[in-house]
């Protein structure tokens, strides 16, 4: 068996192409259910706002790297979790909040701002930790990413399709309203369909190297989720909010961090391997914990709700 840092996964070219296509679709999609009033909105909860903001673009890269520092995983894989953790927020995180009876306005702006900001931060945050973390230090000399081509990617994945969507939705408020639902459950379909067809693809690869990552991307989520809801008690935030907080910190967009590995990675065992099984079990620990919470009353939590609750 190949040492795991050694195995290549592949999409062909077209395929990649049409990936990079239908990436551009759901953010377009996201987009139609995105207004300028949204971002207004979030103003109304600043704290829980800028909890989730600080707390995805700085908290959880500069965890993942202390967590690289505990366990000491094999290079490629820790450049994964690098790469994950420096992903905007999952457009899941809305539909979970939703789920939970969560502050769904605060988590949309939340997803808004975390993926306009990712456009910067994700090629920052990814270089950053990524050369300053020994354990992916030589290995990022060898990749030699220049951080430009990520921006650049980044821009043509999320900006354009984001500008679009909003501008589509401000122009023509009518087919915005029409196609925001279809274009939320073809945005979860394609992201599904995505996940595993990245693992039927190289299905041999990823049942040899499961083991390697399962238990990391356990305890990395779980950290992700814990620091959310950890941080928004301690700030005082009341029930809703902490659920939208949690799972903005909680969940990310993984689809994004495996087409950039397919694009600028060629497809690195270790990043894509992890970076896939991120992409199935963020979904199982996102809706295990929103179920739970479905059947709580935010409204039970007295003590941290704010004065007109």
């Amino acid at each position: 068996m190949l040492p795991i840092d050694q195995v290549q996964l592949h999409f062909n070219p077209a395929t990649l192409a049409i990936l990079n296509v239908i990436l551009g679709l759901v953010m377009f999609g996201i987009a139609l259910d995105l207004k300028t009033s949204d971002f207004r909105t979030a103003f109304k909860s600043p704290k829980g706002l800028l909890l989730a903001t600080i707390g995805h673009h700085i908290v959880f890269p500069a965890m993942t790297y202390v967590l690289i520092w505990i366990i000491n995983p094999i290079p490629s894989i820790a450049l994964g979790m690098i790469l994950v953790s420096s992903c905007p927020a999952g457009h899941l995180s809305n539909f979970l909040t939703h789920l939970s009876r969560g502050n769904t306005a605060l988590s949309v702006s939340a997803s808004a701002v975390s993926t306009a900001l990712a456009i910067v931060m994700t090629p920052l945050n990814f270089n950053f930790w990524g050369n300053l973390s020994p354990v992916t230090h030589d290995l990022m000399r060898t990749i030699s990413l220049d951080p430009l081509v990520m921006l650049k990617d980044i821009v043509i994945l999320l900006g354009l399709p984001l500008v679009i969507g909003m501008w589509v939705s401000h122009q023509f408020p009518a087919f915005a309203a029409r196609a925001q639902k279809p274009m939320k459950i073809f945005s979860m379909v394609v992201f599904a369909l995505f996940v595993v067809g990245a693992l039927a693809a190289n299905f041999q690869h990823f049942m040899k190297y499961i083991q390697f990552v399962v238990v990391v991307v356990f305890i990395h989520n779980g950290l992700a989720l814990v620091t959310g809801f950890s941080l928004s008690t301690l700030l005082g935030l009341n029930e809703r909010d902490r659920r939208a907080v949690t799972f903005e910190m909680g969940i990310q967009n993984s689809g994004l961090g495996l087409i950039l590995i397919f694009n600028l990675f060629d497809g690195l065992g270790g990043m894509a391997i992890i970076t896939a099984w991120w992409g199935i079990w963020h979904i199982v620990s996102g809706l295990t914990l929103a179920l739970f919470w479905s059947k709580r009353d935010p409204r039970k939590y007295p003590r941290f709700a704010h004065k007109h609750h």
